[in-house]
């Protein structure tokens, strides 16, 4: 995929890589962890026409900084909210901000300290039961596996961290076959999983702290994604009364490789019912 890569910079200083494409109403999409410029690739291609598509690298993940020191929300959120603000001087309106998993989670921090220059919300499955004191000992472990760059005990811990069920993990191993991972781009994700798991650490799992988020939002979910996703995206839709809900049957949190079409065809129909610009910044 072809688009014109760019650095914005953060308020600490932290150089993130932006890659940009389309022209039109802009769209900030935010990845998860272990991800990058590519995880929203597929999608992004389907959004371009009619949407100018901002996919940062985040903090932690190469080709952005890596800045030393324990990472938080609080960082990655000045770090969005640089990209939004180079997104809507690029193009005089607010931003479509979208974020799955990790990502989402962020989306959510974000909207919160600085709903001005956000046009609308729309976030698929961030794992808000992974955060606070029960993930200090799986960032130990994984700090540990680190170091000594074991790859299956670092793959251990981040199970622990996500509830992967059993039988998923060995079904991915299996379509997996003989492909040894290229050592680059593995160990600069392992690098983008340490940085937020230090962040998960320090958040916490109050659903009901998002309760103030006036955008027009969409909750997006799979069906099959296992428990406790479920249980806490039906936490959130209640947290965020006026949120559009979506539940798609037949899909799992995988969904944006999966189904790049079915994400991208119900962003495109979410943001063409959300009101203009200008009515946005009144609402704001």
């Amino acid at each position: 995929m072809s688009g014109n890569d760019q650095s914005v910079e953060s308020a600490d200083g932290t150089r993130l890589v932006v890659r940009r494409l389309g022209v039109g109403d802009p769209v900030v999409l935010v990845h998860g962890s272990g991800g990058g410029l590519h995880s929203w690739a597929t999608v992004a291609e389907h959004l371009t026409q009619g949407h100018e598509v901002w996919l940062p690298a985040r903090r932690g993940y190469g080709p952005s900084d890596v800045p030393a020191g324990t990472k938080s929300f609080r960082a990655e959120t000045a770090d969005l909210l640089a990209v939004i603000e180079a997104a809507r001087q690029s193009s005089g309106r607010p931003v479509h901000l979208v974020g799955a998993s990790y990502g989402a989670t962020l989306a959510l921090h974000t909207t919160l300290a600085h709903p001005r220059d956000i046009r609308s919300l729309a976030i698929f499955e961030p794992p808000l039961y992974a955060a606070g004191a029960e993930i200090v000992p799986l960032l130990d472990r994984y700090r540990a596996a680190f170091e000594r760059d074991d790859s299956a005990a670092m793959a251990g811990a981040l199970n622990d961290v996500t509830r992967v069920p059993a039988e998923i993990v060995a079904a991915i191993a299996a379509g997996a076959g003989d492909r040894v991972p290229d050592p680059v781009e593995a160990r600069r994700s392992a690098v983008g999983w340490l940085h937020d798991l230090e962040a998960l650490a320090q958040d916490s799992t109050d659903i009901t702290r998002w309760s103030s988020i006036a955008v027009p939002t969409l909750l997006l979910a799979g069906a099959d994604t296992w428990e406790p996703m479920p249980s806490t995206m039906n936490a959130l839709a209640r947290t965020i009364p006026s949120a559009r809900y979506v539940v798609w049957p037949g899909q799992s949190h995988f969904v944006t490789m999966t189904a790049p079409t079915l994400v991208a065809d119900a962003l495109r129909q979410f943001f063409a019912a959300v009101p203009g610009p200008s009515r946005a910044r009144r609402d704001t």
